[in-house]
């Protein structure tokens, strides 16, 4: 089995080309969707209470009031990630495992932080989503909640654009239509099916 990751900066079409995978029948793992269900399921809360107590109600954690806890405080979010981390490793661990019991030839872990936060060499190839700077900065504002500060600080702790184009086994462009992106998509995922671990 092929573990694949799946990264890109903010607002580039990693969610796209995610989307694209699992309508194609590869099994897809969104970090993003792992950390909401944790904030939700009461896990999140158990493990954030004493902390970040503000941002907990009940048995859920407030996704806007953590956001605004941790924005343009470097600490509290390194903090809130070593936290969170082991609990996210532990939910991508059991998924590889899942699918490997139903022999999925192919599983893409997406994740946004990769290169911040995960040793690349530990899959068999890493795409990186890639688009232009000022479709990123539209798309980026585009988002609920989204501020021009906000997506400024976002920015600051993702490894620039460029840097991961060179550490990326593959690039997808994400510079045209919807029917383009996914002839990309699709043509990528052939490309690693048929070579050998090179990363």
């Amino acid at each position: 089995m092929k573990i694949i990751g799946l990264t890109g900066s903010i607002a580039m079409g990693k969610s796209e080309v995610a989307r694209i995978l699992k309508e194609h029948g590869v099994p897809v793992l969104e970090s993003d969707a792992v950390v909401h269900g944790i904030y939700a399921d009461g896990s999140g809360a158990e493990v954030l209470r004493n902390e970040f107590a503000a941002a907990v109600k009940g048995n859920i954690v407030q996704r806007d009031v953590l956001s605004n806890m941790v924005l343009g405080a470097p600490q509290k979010l390194r903090r809130l990630e070593a936290i969170i981390h082991p609990l996210v490793k532990a939910r991508q661990a059991a998924f590889i495992s899942e699918q490997r019991k139903k022999a999925a030839g192919t599983v893409v872990l997406d994740i946004p932080l990769l290169f911040e936060t995960e040793n690349p060499s530990t899959f068999d190839a890493v795409i990186v989503v890639s688009a232009p700077e000022e479709r990123q900065r539209q798309w980026g504002l585009t988002r609920k909640g989204m501020t021009e500060e906000k997506l400024r600080h976002i920015l600051a702790r993702q490894m620039p654009d460029s840097e991961k184009r060179k550490r990326a086994s593959h690039v997808i462009e994400n510079n045209g239509s919807l029917v383009e992106l996914e002839k990309k998509t699709l043509n990528v995922l052939n490309q690693i099916m048929v070579e050998k671990k090179e990363i």
